[in-house]
């Protein structure tokens, strides 16, 4: 599907440091693959427990997982937006991306040089964005100035629609705030969707923290949360010093064994990828035969020709009907043919929206 996440931040806040352990696989699990397309982007596989217990419910030839992309950002200084450094390079990145990752420091160290002299988040978080809202309100002011004299003389409802979005988006941007915090009624995302708005797209804040903050957090990630909490964006607290330290562990049951000292369940790393993933709006369903226990990827929402479609094309021109099966069914029954004979296989049409975790198996003709 070829989505992409960007990681986002000032220089020394961590940034590279994360992505460096997404692209070791060891970070992650015993078995989650990672590939480099280009120095600066990853491929990485989404872990996902439920295909574990799929497969060994059905044991298959093999496991194919589903993935997400990663993509390291060059770090932005101030200026950003008239060109500044990396700036021109840096906005252009973060348009070619679907969802931001934006890293902040949240950690003290004497050893790591802020760029400006002191650990202040909450700063480094509004550089960033005001780079990124004074390029939108060149983005909104152009449009405006295309728009305004159609949407006043013309009988074009959309043109006029579009015109008042415009508006609201520049009070916005004029006030420091973000794109997505103005809210949008179906039709008025539809006229504006062309827009590609950098402070329109999700964003996941991941605070940066030491050792010690890793489970509580600590009163930089606190201020964090306090400036976001209109923004309609995620936190997450993640210690990239240490996930380094979890990826040069030689085998899962160190990494397991070094967690567990730390009070945790799973890596910073895998709850990364996870909120990537569901950063995207993206979701799984499953196809299961003895070849193949397989997850696949789609949008929040999708229907089931749709859903076919991420297989082959060819699914989704010809479908005929969609035979799904509830994943907690199917670890209940234990196989397909024990889900038919309980009467938990339903039969599903074209308008059928597909669920997270449906197992699931199309019929089509071309």
């Amino acid at each position: 599907m070829a989505l992409q996440c960007g990681i986002v931040g000032l220089p020394n806040v961590g940034k590279s440091t994360l992505f460096n352990c997404l692209s070791n696989a060891r970070a992650q699990s015993a078995n989650f693959p990672f590939c480099t397309i280009e120095p600066n982007v990853g491929v990485i596989t989404v872990p996902d427990e439920r295909l574990v217990k799929l497969e060994k419910l059905v044991n298959p030839q093999r496991v194919v997982p589903t993935t997400v992309e990663i993509v390291d950002i060059a770090g932005l200084v101030k200026g950003a937006s008239k060109g500044e450094g990396l700036g021109n390079k840096f906005l252009a990145n973060i348009r070619e991306t679907d969802a931001i990752i934006h890293v902040l420091r949240c950690f003290e160290d004497d050893n790591i040089t802020h760029v400006d002299g002191s650990i202040d988040p909450v700063r480094d978080k509004e550089i960033i964005d005001f780079e990124l809202q004074i390029k939108d309100l060149e983005t909104v002011d152009s449009r405006i100035a295309k728009t305004e004299k159609i949407a006043k003389t013309a009988k074009d409802p959309d043109a006029k629609k579009l015109y008042e979005v415009l508006v609201r988006y520049k009070e916005a941007l004029e006030s420091g705030k973000a794109a997505r915090t103005v809210e949008l009624t179906d039709a008025e995302e539809k006229v504006s969707k062309d827009l590609f708005l950098l402070t329109n797209k999700p964003v996941m804040y991941v605070c940066n923290v030491d050792e010690g903050s890793v489970v509580s957090g600590n009163k930089y990630v606190e201020a964090v949360r306090e400036a976001i909490k209109d923004e309609n964006a995620g936190l997450l607290i993640i210690a990239a010093q240490t996930e380094s330290e979890i990826a040069e562990l030689e085998t899962y049951e160190e990494r397991q064994m070094f967690l567990e000292d730390l009070g945790l369940k799973e890596s910073g790393v895998v709850k990364l990828i996870r909120s990537a993933y569901h950063l995207l709006e993206l979701q799984t369903y499953f196809t299961c035969g003895v070849k193949e226990v397989r997850a696949w990827t789609f949008h929040k929402g999708a229907v089931a020709p749709q859903a076919a479609g991420v297989i082959h094309s060819d699914f989704e021109k010809g479908f005929i009907r969609a035979e799904v099966i509830k994943y907690d069914d199917f670890i209940k029954y234990g196989s397909e043919q024990a889900c038919k004979e309980a009467g938990k296989l339903s039969v599903e049409g074209k308008e059928y929206v597909v669920n997270d975790g449906d197992i699931m198996h199309f019929r089509f003709n071309v």
